[in-house]
Order: structure tokens, then C-alpha cells, then sequence
């Protein structure tokens, strides 16, 4: 007998908390920041930074030929046949690097791009189920996030936790704003 599976109701709204913690976490960047060229990565079906940095030229990168992205191209991997190195004042990668196979490379590489001083704003979820677009390979601690950010030329601004009410330390979804160092 095939068993029928149903997303529980905890994921459902862990999925709400986590979209709103990220709208959240852009529209302050927003309030932040004015940067003239933005790289949105994975961008798929949402406003992203679209919605907040209305003045800003956005971009977008990835992997899949069908997206339209403006960069087809794996962020894992060098990409200077197609993007410039110190090319972007921003670096948009949420919900990202969870599905990427290798993120320190992935974090090296939008180092690359960043311009000297440029910003990376990150996210991923940490207690939150497997998803898609699959693999789903990493959950990061916030000790992680700075072992990713330390090795890969990032100075840390900001790494912020949305927490679970009932589980300590068992954060549900983590932001990172970090600075390129050259």
C-alpha cells in the first residue's frame, strides 16, 4: 500500500517564516544600501532584490538554460569567460548555497565578482526539510557561515539567526551580510 505524503503544517509555515524573514532581510539591505549593479543568484520565480533596489541595474544568474537568467553558468566554478572579476557592487544568493555541491568554491567565486568592498547578502535555511530544486546538500551553522566567509575572502557584517521558539539553538533559517575583502 503506497503511503500518501503530505508536507506537515510545521514546514508550511517555516517556508512562510523563512520568505518573509528573507523580504525582510532585503528591504532593510535596501534601506542599507544604494548599489548601482546587482547580481541576484537562483533568482527563479520571486521579486528578490527587485522589489527593494528600484534604482539598481539587477542581474541574474544560473544553472538552468530555461531560466532567462541574464548568466547561465554554475556558480561553482570560475566564470571569468562570462562575467569580469570586480564587476558587481552586490552579490544577492539566497536559498542557494544549500543546493550548491561545493560552497566554498561558490562563495569563492562570487568573491570574484564582487567589486573591493563589494556586499554579499546571503541566506539559507538551517532547520528546514530536504527542498527543491534538488540536491539539497548543507544546512550551515552560524559557525559555518563564518568558516564559509573566513576562507573565501569575506569579512563578516552581519550573520543573523530566525530562531525556533521551542528549540534552542535549532535556528530555522540564518541571513549574512558580508564584505569583499581584496
Amino acid at each position: 500500500m503506497a503511503v500518501e505524503k503530505t508536507i506537515s503544517q510545521e514546514d508550511i509555515e517555516y517556508l512562510r517564516l523563512i520568505r518573509k524573514n528573507v523580504r525582510n532581510f532585503l528591504k532593510d539591505a535596501s534601506e542599507k544600501y544604494n548599489f548601482e549593479i546587482i547580481l541576484d543568484i537562483g533568482p527563479q520565480n520571486y521579486l528578490g532584490p527587485k522589489e527593494f533596489f528600484t534604482t539598481s541595474r539587477i542581474l541574474t544568474l544560473d544553472n538552468d538554460p530555461n531560466s532567462g537568467a541574464d548568466f547561465i553558468a554554475d556558480i561553482c566554478c570560475d566564470n571569468s569567460d562570462k562575467i569580469a572579476a570586480d564587476y558587481f557592487d552586490c552579490v544577492v544568493c539566497t536559498e542557494v548555497l544549500e543546493h550548491t555541491l561545493n560552497p566554498f568554491k561558490a562563495l569563492a567565486e562570487i568573491h570574484r565578482i564582487l567589486k573591493p568592498g563589494g556586499v554579499l547578502l546571503a541566506s539559507a535555511p538551517f532547520n528546514f526539510r530536504i527542498h527543491g530544486p534538488l540536491p539539497d546538500c548543507w544546512r550551515f551553522t552560524e559557525h559555518g557561515w563564518r568558516a564559509l566567509l573566513s576562507q573565501t575572502g569575506f569579512k563578516e557584517v552581519a550573520i543573523k539567526s530566525l530562531e525556533t521558539e521551542d528549540r534552542f539553538l535549532m535556528p530555522i533559517h540564518y541571513t549574512v551580510e558580508a564584505e569583499a575583502e581584496k
